[in-house]
């Protein structure tokens, strides 16, 4: 059955032209290969070509040298794997983001912090990664070499007796080859964010939520048996803001019914600018089969440098099993990612997918206001146990705002 035959509108960047990795050739596709030879995922041109397989043909032809379009679209997907990416084979703007950031290693370049261009690549996420070892603080891994990036380099120049100009080149890399790291006991950037999270207190009061619904202005999202994903989102929300505001937090939403949050570089730059304290990105997922369905999160995290938000999990989990407790979606569990909104928010920032619209159940669910309901209290819920930390009550799924106001009311007593 078709996407119109079911109700389904795609949401536009799941297009379907953006994948390269099968039926396209030219430029693009030949451009794609050099970047995936350049990350190990593909065969290099001197490769001996392989024999043919049980189909009959080659992964790389003879005459060409090139590998089939079947092995371009595994790369891909493998590329994406180890990225953090959605593993879908098509090479859209994150995709694409994370090809280019890859074919740098530090060494490779001069690095600085350019006001307006901001550097990005592995390299620097190679250097973030290598000050944080050793003690500086370059922020958030997030490949970009910004201000905090920039003034962790000058304070590890000045404490080597370097010029302390910003600039990463030859006697700076050959500062870092001399020294260890000064870190240990557990991965620093877990260390401060646990640190930062303890000093905080267990009060709501007076903290900075940013609510991000998805989409928004002319981008309606996903939009699937009469439900439509930017409404709802905008809608839970509100339904969240509500509830948090009466615990006195400040409460600031990256769009209206009628504005447009813009990309996820955009609504970043928008939470670092309020100096938020917690990120919450809202919305539904859609699958191309109508069987798939669930509640699932995401928070920052790359295998490739070990590093991760230690917070951004905690209350990935602690939203995800209060969600799946109190609504009984299908739980399609906590998981670690690379994505833009992800990467490069300063502070803890979890993603949320309240369900499939392409489900008939979960679409029908989430047209009803009480589910909605449902799912906002669960959200509070679980904000409120990740800041009482080893003080936290338990008990997922049981807890309602008002028992948890009075206990709150006794700790402070």
């Amino acid at each position: 059955m078709t996407d119109q035959a079911r109700g389904i509108t795609r949401r536009p960047d799941d297009a379907r032209p953006a994948q390269l990795g099968r039926r396209n050739h030219g430029a693009a596709l030949s451009v794609l290969r050099d970047q995936l030879r350049a990350t190990g995922d593909l065969p290099a041109v001197d490769d001996p070509p392989q024999q043919a397989g049980p189909g009959g043909s080659h992964e790389v032809d003879e005459v060409s040298g090139e590998v089939s379009d079947d092995v371009v679209d595994r790369a891909v997907r493998a590329f994406q794997q180890r990225r953090g990416l959605i593993v879908d084979g098509r090479v859209g703007p994150q995709t694409a983001t994370a090809l280019e950031a890859a074919r740098w290693h530090l060494g490779d370049r001069l690095l600085q912090f350019t006001p307006g261009h901001l550097l990005r690549g592995d390299d620097v996420a190679q250097l973030q990664e290598r000050l944080l070892t050793l003690g500086f603080s370059p922020g958030r891994v997030d490949s970009l070499f910004g201000p905090d990036t920039d003034h962790a380099v000058r304070a590890f120049q000045r404490g080597c007796g370097l010029p302390a100009d910003g600039s990463v080149g030859p006697a700076t890399l050959r500062a870092f080859e001399g020294l260890r790291r000064s870190v240990s006991g557990g991965a620093p950037h877990s260390l401060r964010e646990r640190e930062s999270i303890r000093r905080s207190g267990h009060s709501l009061a007076g903290r900075t939520i940013v609510i991000d619904p998805g989409h928004g202005g002319d981008d309606l999202g996903a939009l699937a048996h009469g439900v439509v994903e930017a409404e709802v989102v905008l809608d839970l929300a509100r339904r969240i803001e509500g509830r948090l505001s009466a615990h006195g937090v400040a409460v600031v939403l990256s769009r209206g019914q009628h504005t447009a949050g813009g990309d996820d570089e955009d609504r970043a730059r928008f939470a670092n600018d309020c100096g938020a304290d917690l990120v919450l990105s809202l919305h539904c997922d859609l699958a191309d089969h109508a069987e798939a369905s669930g509640f699932a999160t995401f928070f920052y995290g790359e295998d490739r440098f070990g590093i991760w938000s230690v917070i951004g999990e905690r209350l990935a989990d602690l939203i995800q099993r209060e969600a799946v407790a109190r609504t009984g979606l299908v739980d399609c569990r906590s998981h670690a990612r690379s994505w833009t909104l992800l990467q490069h928010t300063r502070m803890p920032t979890v993603v949320i997918e309240a369900g499939y619209l392409s489900h008939p159940g979960d679409a029908a669910r989430l047209r009803d206001q009480t589910f909605r309901d449902d799912i906002a209290e669960a959200v509070v819920v679980a904000i409120q146990r990740m800041y009482l930390g080893d003080e936290d009550m338990g008990g997922t799924g049981l807890l309602h705002l008002g028992e948890l106001r009075k206990f709150m009311e006794s700790l402070a007593g």
